[in-house]
């Protein structure tokens, strides 16, 4: 193929691909000219062009193929939608209220289909919530971690903004705050999830560890730097009590401007740890008694009270034999800083949200609680060691020593609840916990050894005072002159010794009060009080016993020493019943008897304790006196009954007297009249010598007694009545009546056997022949309760009908 260069397209008209076919062919301009033969060139391009053709016929024949196929593919496609869209009509049409139920298997698989998807999504969304979760406090705890360790090493980073360790420490509890938010809320949405808050707890927990002891060094440091504790080298033990509270000098009071600003973040800091660390405990703790570990001293007061005691234990060292001036210095310590530290810091504590922290209470408790363990390690030791001295008198010195520091203590207390009450601080009967932590006796609770040798020693020394007065005659009297006597002892003719022991045992339960615990109070108690009663029991019964063998109870003056002893007796057991009634003493009958020492509470109630059996402090002395005053009063009776029947005797001998004719001058049988001038005797000494309650019990006793002796020795004697007869036993009987008018209105009532006895005997013929033939019915239509059938028929046969 020729061709001129005229005829040669334009280059411009030359389209990018032929461009690109040029410059790849002709590289350099040699290769133009060099070119020979253009028909070769040609036909090869002839024959890519022919390529392309086939190549392009054959993308046309798939391109035809694939649509064909796509278009059956599309109605295939078409057909299932249309198909799964009449089984979803089905579906529907199936599960509504009015769709027919015989197809009851296909449901089923519908239902277990829907159910397992669900339950795959549910999974599915509990993984995703999972990972979130272990994300999320992963990069808290690792922020946490951060600040620790910043706050340990004071190094921060280059590029950060510099901070104070009190910021430094804000800022890592409010991520720990985030954290055990998060935490909580994972325990109570997802409490299957341990081990993600078990892992995460073991990291806050090493994070803790670290911060804590730093935060608490650091404001401490910053407390030496205020000047805290203040000095107290001024105080001496002439002006303890002489200072006002306005001249102390406290340093707190006197921050101004960038320092108190810096203590305030501080101890807020402190105070936010307290409530991050209550927190946790809290979720920790969940199902569990989470009043015995939750409450805890304030941190930030405790680090005030430490270096004040520590300072204070130098003065304490100097004044051993004065334990009075101890207790002047923690009582004006105390007193004298509580108005300044709740002004500056109690609204500190309200800032953190730290709930149920008083600053006047936690100020008034870690100086007790200082000061306890102070007595605990130093003072009650020192007096121990001193009562294992051979001495006698050295011995009884410490005996004084140690009843002077107990009465030191319950006077310090009651000076403190005087104090919290004043400070506005509600302290509850119940409260048995904040009782603890404001006493100082709080020091028996962990050493129950040292509450039994102040039990002992104020048993011996209570004992010491009474022995001589039990011995004193003129305790015995009913009436002791210038004495004052206990409540009751004049209703029970009680003497004097009744009311001096009372007494005792009163002061010994007003000292218990003192006591912070329920256990405590109810082991003193049991070991002072009871003694006491159990003294004095003793001792009434060694007076009975000599009476009884002197002179067998015959002699007037043995019968008073025992009816005194018996009112005696009754007055402590009224008295102590009257005691046992009141809330104190039940609230100590329901405490528990080992040393846990737990507060009382209105579940106490419901754990089976059952009223009056064996609850009460004293139930045991107060059986024991009642089984004392029974028994002596059965034996004054059987000593009044056996003279009665020893002056009876010849009346129940003489059975003809039944059978005489009444004298027209008779009144009293002479033989019966000697037996009730014998009792009427008897009768007005017990009545002049012992109380009512005992002489009522006295007198029903006996005329049961009497009722038996007289039945018996006459009624069921097989005596023989005439009228005459019955006409005397009537008489000699309402003389007997008589005696036993002045006590009651109807004394026939406790005679029933000579009653109704009598009143068989006074029946006409006619009438007691009606008894033989109705028999039970006849009686119990008469009054005839208290005889047998035999023994009616047999005092209806002794009556002689003339």
């Amino acid at each position: 193929m020729e061709s001129s260069p005229e005829n040669l397209p334009r280059i411009a008209s030359l389209s990018p691909s032929v461009m690109s076919f040029l410059s790849s062919t002709f590289h350099p301009t040699h290769d133009l000219l060099n070119l020979c033969d253009s028909n070769l060139l040609v036909s090869e391009l002839e024959t890519q062009c022919s390529q392309l053709s086939q190549h392009l016929s054959d993308l046309m024949q798939r391109l035809d193929a694939s649509l064909l196929s796509y278009a059956s593919f599309s109605d295939r496609i078409g057909a299932s939608f249309n198909e799964s869209h009449c089984q979803l009509e089905d579906l529907k049409s199936r599960l509504s209220p009015f769709a027919c139920t015989s197809d009851s298997r296909g449901e089923k698989m519908v239902a277990q289909e829907l159910a397992a998807l669900a339950k795959e999504v549910a999974r599915v969304e509990m993984v995703r919530n999972y990972a979130e979760t272990a994300l999320k406090l992963d990069r808290l705890v690792g922020e946490v971690e951060d600040a620790v360790s910043s706050v340990m090493s004071k190094n921060l980073k280059k590029n950060s903004i510099p901070q104070s360790p009190e910021e430094l420490l804000v800022t890592a509890i409010d991520s720990l705050k985030l954290i055990e938010d998060v935490l909580a809320s994972v325990s109570k949405a997802h409490p299957q999830w341990v081990r993600l808050v078990s892992a995460a707890d073991q990291r806050v927990d090493r994070a803790l560890a670290a911060l804590r002891p730093q935060a608490i060094a650091d404001h401490r440091a910053l407390l030496a730097l205020l000047g805290w504790p203040p000095p107290l080298s001024t105080l001496s033990s002439s002006n303890l009590d002489r200072r006002r509270p306005c001249e102390v000098s406290n340093p707190l009071s006197e921050l101004h401007g960038e320092l108190k600003e810096k203590y305030c973040e501080s101890f807020t800091a402190l105070c936010g740890l307290q409530e991050l660390h209550q927190s946790r405990k809290s979720r920790l703790l969940q199902g569990y008694d989470r009043d015995i570990a939750l409450h805890q001293p304030l941190w930030a007061i405790e680090e005030l009270v430490n270096p004040l005691s520590l300072a204070s234990h130098r003065h304490f060292k100097s004044w051993v034999n004065k334990p009075e001036f101890i207790f002047a210095l923690v009582y004006k310590l105390i007193r004298d800083y509580i108005d300044s530290i709740d002004d500056l810091l109690q609204p500190l504590v309200d800032e953190a949200m730290l709930k149920g922290y008083s600053c006047r209470e936690e100020w008034i408790s870690s100086m007790i609680s200082s000061f306890t363990a102070y007595l605990a390690k130093e003072i009650f030791p020192a007096y121990v060691a001193r009562l294992t001295e051979e001495s006698v008198i050295d011995v009884q010195q410490s005996r004084m020593a140690w009843l002077h520091l107990i009465d030191l203590m319950i006077s310090f207390d009651k000076r403190i609840h005087d104090l919290v009450s004043h400070s506005g601080i509600l302290v509850s009967v119940e409260d048995y916990s904040l009782l603890q932590r404001i006493s100082t006796l709080s020091v028996f609770c962990d050493r129950l050894d040292w509450l039994d040798i102040w039990a002992e020693i104020e048993l011996g020394s209570i004992l010491d005072i009474l022995k001589p007065e039990m011995e004193a005659e003129r305790n015995w009297t009913i009436k002791t002159r210038g004495a004052v006597s206990f409540l009751g002892s004049e209703d029970y003719k009680s003497p004097g010794i009744s009311s001096l022991f009372l007494r005792h045992v009163s002061s010994v339960i007003d000292r218990c009060r003192s006591l912070p615990t329920l256990f405590l109070r109810s082991r003193f108690i049991r070991s002072v009080g009871a003694p006491i009663i159990q003294t004095l029991l003793n001792y009434l019964l060694t007076k009975c016993l000599e009476a009884e063998g002197l002179t067998a109870l015959a002699d007037d003056d043995a019968v008073t020493r025992v009816l005194n002893s018996i009112n005696c007796a009754h007055h402590l057991e009224s008295v102590l019943k009257e005691w046992c009634e009141d809330v104190f003493f039940l609230e100590i009958g329901l405490a528990p008897d080992d040393e846990s020492g737990k507060p009382f509470t209105e579940n106490s109630l419901f754990t089976g304790v059952t009223e009056g059996v064996g609850n009460g402090v004293f139930d045991n002395e107060i059986q024991k006196m009642e089984e004392f005053r029974k028994e002596w009063i059965d034996r004054i009776k059987n000593v009044v009954l056996r003279g009665f029947d020893s002056q009876i005797r010849d009346y129940l001998k003489n059975r003809k007297q039944w059978q005489e004719r009444l004298e027209e001058d008779w009144t009293v049988t002479s033989s019966f009249v000697v037996a009730m001038d014998y009792l009427q005797g008897k009768m007005s000494i017990i009545e002049q010598g012992l109380n009512d309650i005992d002489f009522a019990a006295v007198w029903r006793s006996l005329a049961r007694g009497i009722d038996r002796v007289i039945y018996t020795g006459i009624l069921m004697n097989n005596a023989k009545f005439s009228g005459g007869g019955v006409e005397r036993f009537k008489g000699d009987m309402d003389v007997l009546f008589g005696v036993f008018r002045t006590w009651c209105l109807r004394p026939e009532g406790f005679f029933p056997h000579i009653s109704e006895g009598l009143k068989l005997l006074k029946m006409e013929e006619n009438h007691l022949q009606d008894l033989f033939k109705q028999g039970e019915e006849w009686m119990r239509h008469n009054g005839i309760r208290h005889l047998s059938m035999a023994e009616a028929e047999k005092i209806a046969r002794c009556r002689v009908f003339l």
